[in-house]
């Protein structure tokens, strides 16, 4: 078949009710399977609700607004006529009663095909945006200066449509005070009412930066409480993933089940060190921790030494042979440029565009670029060492 493969998954408690919905889809035809429980994009959603519904319908609305799902499918052994229309409100395309009538199923099925082929598929038309985490291997390595000046490059780029800084540096998040910029809402405040979160919501609740640059600073809250959960995280992720083309985390030095869950979710990671013996070993114990993990992958991994002096009392061959890894990337030190931007709520390129370290963290942004050219990577000082 010539034609794209339609995505179905089925979310079905019952297994022979699940067996024949497999079997009749096979039978179908132009679909293919996605596994139960995975949060990607499907086309088709099929799922069963009991005889006592308890937050299914909401569960589809939010499905739906998000635009995880094209369509969803219902079925349930409850005929009562108030949960027929209660699921054809919440936007179930259609409403299945057990047992199962075949026939209907079919007609559903190809009359959905048929829909879905004379139509753009909706993650084409969606934003898929990455997620840039940066995170420090102790504090004051300059792990924010380098998340809020790598956004504003990226935001500077012609490729790049939006950008936005995520603050996950709980109780200390200093993000809003390095930009200068007044905020009324912290993701703390968002996860309290995910489930009506859409993307209407969430610009309303975003800073923005003169640079353009979008901000969602931590909560601040003394005590760290907050009503967030790593699924809580990953239903926001994915709603900022599909407005920016980039989301650069400023995720501190925390390792809580949150920034985990952020951790797993990104596209690249940047390790932020300088060189000093004690940042070293936290750089090379995170890296133990991630592949304790399983995640990231150590393609996904890249340290970034920050603050680099040419002549440094431990040289970069030290380093790396405490690492046991390369340096992927530095950025020279350049203290009065960089107070000078903290202290005036500014960004290092509207400070000093020309300086070298303003240079060096817009080549870091260009190498986030999806680009032929860079899947050859070129390695130099200050930026992508190469070795002679």
């Amino acid at each position: 078949m010539s034609e794209k493969e339609i995505s179905v998954r089925l979310e079905l408690k019952n297994e022979s009710v699940k067996e024949q919905f497999e079997r009749i889809i096979s039978s179908v035809g132009g679909y293919s399977f996605r596994d139960s429980g995975r949060n990607s994009y499907c086309d088709l959603l099929i799922m069963d609700i009991g005889m006592t519904v308890n937050g299914e319908f909401e569960l589809v609305r939010s499905l739906k607004d998000s635009g995880a799902v094209r369509e969803v499918f219902l079925t349930s052994a409850n005929t009562q006529s108030e949960v027929l229309i209660d699921a054809l409100r919440s936007g179930a395309k259609e409403f299945f009663t057990l047992p199962l009538n075949e026939r209907e199923i079919i007609s559903s099925l190809l009359r959905f095909r048929d829909q879905i082929r004379h139509v753009p598929a909706i993650q084409d038309r969606v934003k898929r945006g990455k997620i840039i985490n940066v995170i420090g291997s102790k504090g004051g390595v300059g792990t924010t200066t380098v998340a809020v000046n790598l956004a504003a490059s990226l935001n500077e780029l012609k490729e790049v449509d939006s950008v936005a800084v995520m603050d996950m540096n709980l109780i200390f998040g200093e993000v809003p005070l390095f930009l200068d910029v007044k905020t009324a809402f912290n993701w703390g405040e968002i996860a309290k009412n995910i489930s009506r979160v859409d993307s209407t919501y969430l610009m309303s609740c975003l800073a923005r930066h003169p640079s353009g640059v979008c901000i969602l600073p931590s909560p601040t809250d003394i005590n760290g409480k907050n009503n967030a959960t790593p699924d809580i995280i990953a239903q926001l992720m994915d709603i900022m993933r599909k407005e920016f083309d980039f989301v650069v985390i400023d995720n501190g030095q925390s390792l809580n089940s949150i920034s985990q869950k952020v951790l797993e979710l990104s596209d690249m990671v940047f390790v932020v060190s300088i060189l000093s013996l004690p940042c070293l070993i936290n750089v090379k114990r995170l890296m133990e921790t991630f592949w304790n993990l399983g995640y990231p992958g150590e393609e996904r991994v890249r340290i970034v030494m920050n603050r680099f002096v040419k002549n440094s009392v431990l040289s970069l061959k030290e380093a790396e042979e405490v690492l046991k890894r390369e340096i992927s990337w530095f950025i020279p030190n350049d203290y009065n440029t960089t107070m000078s931007a903290i202290n005036q709520g500014k960004m290092i390129s509207s400070i000093g565009n020309k300086t070298e370290i303003s240079r060096n963290i817009n080549k870091l942004a260009l190498s986030l670029i999806d680009r032929d050219e860079k899947k050859k990577e070129k390695r130099s000082l200050f930026g992508l060492k190469s070795r002679r």
